[in-house]
């Protein structure tokens, strides 16, 4: 659905802050913004900071049930990974029931588009109708099969995800995009036939990259090279890829990521709570990356909680402050997540998809809206409206 519409806020962040700006809507679509505008009576009052809708760039929406549910018994990565199996068995009908109040709390969260990262294949499209599907093949690098447990994310073959694929359309308010589950999981042969497909297709390709320090090992065991390496072997590197994680990559493998301009996708919450080290996301821009930020399991759903991490855990890592500017954290929120989606979204600005959310802290007192207040001030309890289309889907 789209909708049409005036609405009037009280501060805007424009790239760069404005007061009472009008922004009109058509059929799900900015018309026209001005500056400096009084209110006219028949628009929606924005009052507080009112930016462009927040990206979840990527998002597992079943594993929202861990969240609290595996925090006893200690363990790594691998063990968090055993438990999680337990959670893949689902009933189409209960999917879709789950699946509506995660996204009903990240709508909430200001959050107005997700890359949701699907991987529950074995029901074929069941379980991922409206959702955006990913490629899952084998167990490991090695070509051994997949275990038990995993035969849930696999379609056993490229060309068989291509026919499933194939069975599924876009929608106003979905768009498929492909996805390489890993290079642990998918072997080069079938990431070409993905990433053929998505690129002839014009869809956004993602890939987990280098979250754990087996993986590299085990790629250069098998393959002589890095994941990255391998990637950019394969011809998969390029800036319509998103890489998520990217945490155990070599100097090397920075540079053929930022010569690439492939976007990273960092998951700070998700990564502290695995246990996952801290990547090199300083380093990544500096090569020419592009920032996004995603809730991945779900731990937390607080997407600006996200990109402050992306910078606050930098410092604990290399001991420095202020590695990337609250405009660039707050571009990672918006525009850099949604082009990693493929949404003509992320600014307000005409012709642009009409997203854009208002967050506000009634009792404080009245501040001019920066992003270094947005990014290290507010969080998603703040967000008291959320357009989508041209529709108001949240209103407190």
């Amino acid at each position: 659905m789209k909708g049409s519409g005036r609405w009037h806020a009280e501060q805007a962040w424009l790239g760069h802050r404005a007061e009472n700006v009008l922004i009109e809507v058509h059929d799900g679509r900015i018309t026209s913004i001005e500056e400096g505008t009084p209110a006219p009576p028949d628009a929606t009052a924005l009052h507080g900071w009112t930016i462009p809708g927040l990206a979840n760039v990527h998002s597992h929406a079943f594993q929202r049930l861990l969240r609290g549910e595996i925090e006893s018994g200690g363990g790594d990565f691998w063990e968090w990974r055993a438990q999680m199996y337990r959670f893949t068995e689902w009933d189409p009908a209960d999917y879709f029931k789950h699946a509506q109040l995660v996204f009903r709390e990240m709508l909430e969260a200001g959050i107005t588009a997700v890359g949701e990262f699907h991987y529950l294949h074995s029901h074929g499209n069941g379980l991922g109708e409206a959702l955006i599907d990913a490629c899952y093949l084998r167990g490991g690098l090695d070509g051994r099969p997949l275990e038990a447990e995993q035969l849930t994310f696999s379609d056993g073959d490229a060309d068989s995800w291509a026919l499933r694929m194939d069975q599924m359309k876009d929608t106003d308010g979905a768009r498929l995009a492909a996805a390489i589950h890993s290079v642990r999981a998918v072997d080069s042969e079938s990431m070409r036939i993905v990433a053929t497909y998505a690129r002839e297709r014009r869809m956004p390709l993602h890939v987990h990259l280098a979250e754990q320090p087996a993986e590299v090992e085990e790629c250069l065991a098998v393959e002589g090279c890095t994941p990255a390496e391998l990637l950019e072997r394969e011809g998969i590197l390029g800036p319509d890829l998103t890489a998520v994680h990217a945490i155990h990559v070599s100097e090397h493998d920075i540079a053929l990521l930022g010569e690439n301009e492939v976007t990273i996708c960092a998951c700070p919450t998700t990564e502290r709570d695995l246990g996952d080290r801290i990547g090199p996301l300083s380093a990544l821009a500096e090569a020419g990356c592009g920032l996004s930020a995603g809730s991945d399991s779900n731990a937390v759903t607080d997407i600006l909680e996200e990109v402050r991490a992306l910078e606050l855990d930098q410092r604990r890592a290399t001991g420095r402050r202020v590695l990337h500017q609250p405009e660039d954290l707050l571009r990672a929120a918006t525009a850099g997540g949604m082009r990693a989606l493929g949404w003509d979204a992320g600014e307000l600005r005409e012709g642009m998809l009409a997203d854009f959310i208002t967050l506000d802290q009634p009792g404080v007192l009245w501040r001019e809206l920066k992003p270094s207040y947005l990014v290290f001030g507010l969080s998603a309890c703040d967000v008291t409206n959320v357009v989508v289309g041209g529709l108001t889907v949240v209103s407190r």
